[in-house]
């Protein structure tokens, strides 16, 4: 049986703030031995050029290794996965998971957060966009899932990934050796490699059959309701982290899932509240909350058909900013609305993320002693 699971979000005051994490470690609330895993927004671009990833990731490693016994090695494998760009009202946090002792928290058989986490084989960058990255993706999740205790796929309710993308030496290096690249656009590889990592989600999860290499970014019928992927330039394998719930273990968190048909589906994100347990009336408000919603975990995309509601809009047509930063926003505005609180996880690039013009929505609530 997995150990029981503390979940806190903090703020980041600046790009390299990790005191939040050293405040929870100081005052008792986690141990930096039991964290297991952070996911966080940066105030970067979000492009292949967002260093701000790699200079938060830098900090919070260095928290853990100060104030932990673990050895460096041990402390570079812990997923940090950080998603970049805080456009609009989007602002910089981090959401931090440890474990606890199984005695430490109340003991229950209803459904309660586990987390298990892995990393998979390196990823060459002649599979990004490929059926080997789907499978090695789709291996690494069922790793995960069996280190939380999870059996039955259905109880999965997030899989947040981080997978290379590809830039200018990585393809180069790939054409040294004779291989070729499903693209050479740094900027698209990054759809691709989120695209291909949530294929493999839902294969493992078994939300869809094993797709072809032609399926990837052209089959939008093909989709994981639960995955929620990055990618980046500070890593050459797949971090995987699997969110659900399991009975037994104990604690006083749940998540829920659900999934925002359109940008504006402010339901998408009532539903995935109450999917975690909390009991809400039916016109809901941020006041109904009453502070037991953690964090809210978001993926958006622009629809193809450059539309919202029967409305055309022009994001996609847009040369001056990328509609990546446009829907953001829009869907950050519309998050915050729903928990009034702007620290919410919003992450872009929502290729084989739920359906087309919409994403993912996971939430995890304090459900009380």
């Amino acid at each position: 049986m997995p150990e029981p699971i503390e979940v806190r979000k903090i703020p980041l005051q600046h790009v390299s703030d990790a005191s939040g994490l050293a405040a929870l470690i100081d005052d008792g609330t986690v141990e930096a031995d039991r964290v297991i895993a952070v996911i966080g927004k940066t105030e970067g671009n979000g492009g292949v050029n967002d260093y701000t990833r790699i200079i938060a990731d830098r900090a919070f490693r260095d928290v853990l290794q100060d104030k932990g016994s673990r050895k460096p090695d041990e402390v570079a494998r812990i997923p940090i996965v950080w998603s970049g760009g805080t456009d609009g009202v989007l602002s910089p946090h981090a959401t931090v998971f440890a474990t606890v002792p199984a005695d430490s928290v109340a003991r229950t058989d209803e459904p309660r957060l586990t987390v298990g986490v892995t990393m998979s084989e390196p990823i060459l960058p002649e599979e990004i966009g490929r059926r080997a990255m789907v499978d090695k993706v789709a291996t690494g999740v069922a790793e995960a899932m069996a280190r939380a205790g999870i059996t039955d796929p259905a109880d999965v309710h997030y899989v947040q990934t981080k997978t290379p993308l590809l830039t200018i030496h990585t393809i180069r290096e790939a054409k040294s050796r004779g291989a070729t690249v499903w693209t050479e656009q740094t900027h698209e590889s990054m759809d691709l490699s989120n695209g291909t990592t949530a294929l493999g989600i839902a294969v493992a999860l078994g939300e869809i059959e094993p797709p072809s290499d032609a399926d990837v970014l052209h089959n939008r019928a093909m989709y994981s309701s639960v995955a929620s992927c990055s990618s980046g330039v500070e890593l050459d394998r797949a971090q995987i982290v699997v969110v659900g719930n399991a009975r037994g273990v104990g604690g006083r968190y749940r998540i829920g899932h659900s999934v925002m048909r359109d940008a504006l589906d402010a339901d998408g994100i009532w539903a995935a509240i109450r999917d975690a347990g909390l009991f809400l009336p039916a016109r809901p408000h941020p006041g109904d909350l009453q502070g037991r919603l953690v964090n809210v975990f978001l993926k958006c995309e622009a629809s193809s058909d450059g539309q919202v509601r029967g409305r055309r809009n022009a994001m996609l047509d847009d040369s001056d900013v990328h509609w990546h930063r446009q829907i953001k926003a829009c869907v950050g505005g519309v998050a915050a609305s729903v928990t009034g609180d702007p620290a919410v996880f919003v992450s872009v690039s929502a290729a084989h993320q739920g359906p087309d013009g919409g994403g993912p929505v996971a939430a995890i609530v304090d459900l009380g002693s």
